[in-house]
Order: structure tokens, then C-alpha cells, then sequence
């Protein structure tokens, strides 16, 4: 891609951001979940939870999230501290995460935050071992297994070491990490720099990214996701996943041009 094309999808991308890097993006987005708590733990705990499940139609991940959050007392730290030995009390489906593979997830949780010092500490472990978003999500998805599990719940937690994207985690990431004065994304960490993130790709941004000459690779993997954010950080070095707003945006509301 030449200079001239770089310059003018760097304009449009800008534009794209300007658009959906508001507040009015919460209201379709499974964000608004977190969102809905002030406690630190609580925002981590209900993110974290809220992207395993963010697969899907986004109406039914916000209302099955919401569900979730509810099975939990709408106190998503104080269940996973009190009752994360114990799991729900009642059963729990979002298409193929039910509730054995939910229970798996909470005793994780309070493993995390009884002996590991929480989920930033955990990501931040990774990240400073090997100064990379790889390095972070390939060593959180080693402790969290360390937690007894069936073998079908491994499938909820992207492997990275096999070329998955790892769309939900990276997703999960921009939340815990990316601020700005838009107030999307929470900005709570910051063990981990808003530059080193990568971008959350999913079918949206991957369609627009190949409709816009900035992805030859046909699958979405960990190969296309680094193409991708590489051009990306061309244009903000700082903070290249503020695009994924311009990107999903395009994609999700037909606004590619």
C-alpha cells in the first residue's frame, strides 16, 4: 500500500473514530455492562466475564450478560469472593458456554483474586515477562487453567500459542486499558500501555480491513489481527486500537464507503 492510500484511509479511519468513539456507542455494545459498576473489581470482573460471551448477536450477549449479572447478585466481586467455591445457583447458557463452563470461570476468578493479586496483576505478570499483549494473554490462560475444569471449558479461552486472534481478550484489554477524553473505555490499567494492545478482530473488522487493501490474509487469526494493528500503529503508535471503533463501526452499521 502506497503513501497516497496509507494518507487517505488514515483520513478515513479518523473519521470513523470521530463518529463511534462516543458515548452513544455504549448503548449497542456489550461494554454497557460494565459499565453499569463503579467498583474497580467489579467493572474487571463483569468485563471480563461479559467479553468470554461476546460472540454472537450483540443484543443477546448484552441480555445474557445482564442475566449473568444478575445470577450474581449484581455484586460480581462479592459472589466470586463468597460464593466462587459454590458456583451458581441456577443454571446459565450463552450458545455453547453453559453453566459447568460459567462455574469453571467464577472458581477462576476466585483463584485470581484470592492468591494472584486479581486480573491485572495476572496480565500484567505476562506482559512484563515477554513486553508484548502475547506474551500477557498466553500467560493468564496458563494460570487460569491451573484451576480444575472439564476439557470442553478450555475452548472458552483463546489459545494464542495456537494463531487464535484472541478477539475477546484483546477486546477485554482495550476496556481494562485504553482512556480517553470519550469515555468509552475504563482506563483502569496501566501496567500495560495503550500502545502495545492489539486489535480485537472479529468478522466486522476483518471484513472492512480487507475491503479497505489492509488485509490479504483470508483467515482471522493471530497472523491477520498483528497485519492489521502493524498498519494501525502507523497511524497512532500511541494508541492503535482506537481504530477497532472506526472498524467494527464501518462494518456493523454498513457505513464502509
Amino acid at each position: 500500500m502506497n503513501s497516497g492510500c496509507l494518507t487517505e484511509l488514515k483520513l478515513l479511519l479518523d473519521e470513523g473514530v470521530k463518529r463511534y468513539n462516543n458515548t452513544d456507542f455504549i448503548s449497542d455494545d456489550p461494554i454497557q455492562i460494565p459499565r453499569r459498576f463503579t467498583r474497580r473489581e467489579d467493572i474487571e470482573i463483569a468485563g471480563f466475564l461479559t467479553a468470554t460471551i461476546a460472540w454472537g448477536n450483540r443484543k443477546s450477549i448484552i441480555k445474557n450478560a445482564g442475566q449473568l449479572m444478575e445470577l450474581m447478585d449484581n455484586c460480581p466481586y462479592d459472589y466470586v469472593m463468597y460464593e466462587g467455591g459454590n458456583g451458581l445457583n441456577q443454571p446459565f447458557v450463552h450458545r455453547t458456554f453453559n453453566t459447568a463452563d460459567c462455574n469453571f470461570f467464577i472458581r477462576a476468578l476466585h483463584d485470581i483474586y484470592t492468591n494472584r493479586g486479581g486480573l491485572e496483576s495476572v496480565f500484567s505478570e505476562g506482559f512484563a515477562a515477554e513486553r508484548s499483549v502475547f506474551g500477557a494473554l498466553k500467560h493468564f490462560r496458563t494460570v487460569f487453567l491451573q484451576t480444575p475444569h472439564e476439557r470442553h471449558s478450555e475452548k472458552h479461552l483463546s489459545d494464542v500459542t495456537s494463531n487464535s486472534s484472541a478477539k475477546r481478550l484483546n477486546m477485554f484489554l482495550r476496556w481494562m486499558v485504553r482512556k480517553d477524553d470519550n469515555e468509552v473505555d475504563f482506563g483502569l490499567w496501566h501496567d500495560i500501555p495503550a500502545s502495545a494492545l492489539m486489535l480485537p478482530l472479529d468478522v466486522h473488522t476483518g471484513d472492512v480491513a480487507r475491503a479497505l487493501g489492509m488485509l490479504t490474509r483470508k483467515q482471522n487469526d493471530w497472523k491477520a489481527m498483528m497485519e492489521i494493528t502493524d498498519i494501525l500503529r502507523t497511524f497512532d503508535a500511541d494508541d492503535p486500537v482506537k481504530y477497532d471503533f472506526a472498524l467494527f463501526g464501518m462494518g456493523v452499521n454498513g457505513h464502509l464507503k
